[in-house]
């Protein structure tokens, strides 16, 4: 009986501490379907050209707002939102985050997502 017990507390150790583990690591959030986009173009020449995607959890996300000129992604997509890690130096680094579908297409993400004024870090936070 005490095999049993002790057995059955260590695998529920085992299990907290995996999924402390897995939330620390995610890279990659689902963040709807792909309805549609709108570009708004830059207010000077020096600006970006922005696309602003509506998904299907635009209730939760409102517009994602992404670099870039036209759209590629097609109507009931999944898309994600990818992040990163680059480290170009030996001391720092930083997250770059990438608007994706399942394909091959992806936009990076601005940094503040205008729409619901969020930086776009703390939807992994």
């Amino acid at each position: 009986m005490l095999v049993l017990v002790a057995a059955s507390c260590s695998t529920q150790r085992k299990s907290a501490s995996s999924i402390q583990e897995e939330s620390l690591m995610i890279t990659r959030k689902y963040v709807g379907d792909f309805i549609e986009y709108r570009h708004t173009g830059p207010e000077n020449y020096e600006g970006p050209n922005i696309i602003w995607v509506k998904t299907t959890m635009e209730g939760q996300y409102g517009k994602i707002s992404a670099y870039g000129r036209k759209c590629d992604f097609a109507e009931g997509d999944r898309l994600y939102l990818r992040r990163v890690f680059y480290s170009p130096g030996i001391v720092s680094g930083y997250w770059v985050y990438l608007l994706e579908n399942d394909a091959s297409v992806s936009y990076r993400a601005t940094d503040l997502q205008h729409d619901r004024e969020v930086l776009i870090k703390e939807w992994f936070d």
